[in-house]
């Protein structure tokens, strides 16, 4: 029997692996080189314009006085104590907070649903369903507004010539357009239709990048279609999910075509406002720029802490 040979060094030992938070600390440099010139351009495009957003927001500023007829009032805060201190302000918050979040849960339901389902299918009817996903994506919110609106015209829409005659003869003449209820849920099932596919695509590709061996797994396991879509494919692509979540209540938030083309500026006796619309009536329609702009400066701090949110989220996720 061999005795081991005592004297032989020793192997050296393998240097500690770098741990991934001096990995991130160590390309944060080099991430910043990168990101530089975008953020330069967004402080150049953005930056400017919250600035004098803000600064109107301060003053007294009218037709008078943006035609140079009048000399600027500096009011300070009255015009956000004057917007905090409105009811219709109020209202039009509730409104919009509620509009948003059935466009957003529509939009990730209708968009994550067909990702799961594109996953599934062979590339035809992938690829169909892609294009028509696109299509509507593609088609600007003016032209898809006036679409909706045909379908659902009141004399010689589709819908309700479908709707009489399956029997529903109430719906003849129906205006989708009049009540508060009925003319939200129409503008948000456009916004859906324009804003799924965002979310489709973003969710497809998250869907792709989870290992083909982790799906087989659960399938082995006895796992079903719905079991792995909700246990395993949702909390693998989770960081997917919280982006296109994010992204559809910054835009649900600030919506103003569809609102405006579909109800006609806002409504009978303004029922149908959201924020944007409601900006748009004081600024442009009362002339109170000012007002305006605080309602914009309101709405920018919402959504920046929302984003704000996601960002701390995230932040959570890698540490």
């Amino acid at each position: 029997m061999a005795t081991p040979n005592l004297l032989a060094p020793e192997a050296p030992a393998a240097p500690p692996a770098p741990s991934p938070r001096r990995r991130r600390r160590g390309d944060g440099p080099a991430a910043g080189r990168y990101l530089a010139p975008a953020a330069i351009l967004l402080l150049v495009v953005l930056a400017y314009p919250i600035y004098q957003l803000v600064v109107i927001s301060f003053y007294d500023y009218g037709q008078a006085e943006a035609a140079g007829n009048a000399p600027l009032r500096f009011l300070g805060l009255a015009n956000y104590a004057e917007l905090l201190g409105s009811a219709t302000f109020w209202t039009v918050l509730a409104k919009t907070v509620v509009f948003a979040a059935v466009c957003v849960v529509g939009s990730l339901v209708a968009g994550t649903g067909l990702a799961v389902l594109a996953s599934k299918v062979r590339a035809v009817p992938r690829t169909l369903l892609f294009l028509a996903a696109l299509g509507a994506w593609a088609t600007p919110a003016v032209a898809g507004s006036y679409i909706w609106l045909f379908l659902f015209d009141a004399d010689f829409g589709l819908v309700n010539e479908a709707l009489a005659s399956l029997g529903f003869g109430g719906m003849a003449g129906h205006s989708w357009t009049f009540g508060t209820t009925s003319a939200f849920g129409l503008v948000a099932l456009e916004v859906i239709w324009c804003s799924f596919p965002f979310v489709l695509v973003t969710m497809y590709a998250g869907i792709r990048a989870v290992p083909s061996e982790v799906v087989e797994a659960a399938t082995l396991d006895g796992a079903g279609a719905w079991r792995t879509t909700t246990s395993v494919l949702l909390p693998m692509v989770r960081p997917m999910l919280l982006i296109a979540t994010v992204q559809s209540i910054i835009w649900d938030f600030k919506v103003f075509t569809q609102i405006y083309v579909m109800t006609s500026g806002g409504g009978v006796a303004g029922r149908n406002l959201v924020l944007n619309v409601y900006a748009y009536q004081q600024a442009f329609a009362g002339s109170r720029y000012g007002l305006g702009a605080a309602i914009g400066v309101v709405m920018t701090v919402l959504l920046l802490s929302v984003t704000g949110l996601y960002v701390r989220s995230q932040r959570a996720g890698l540490a």
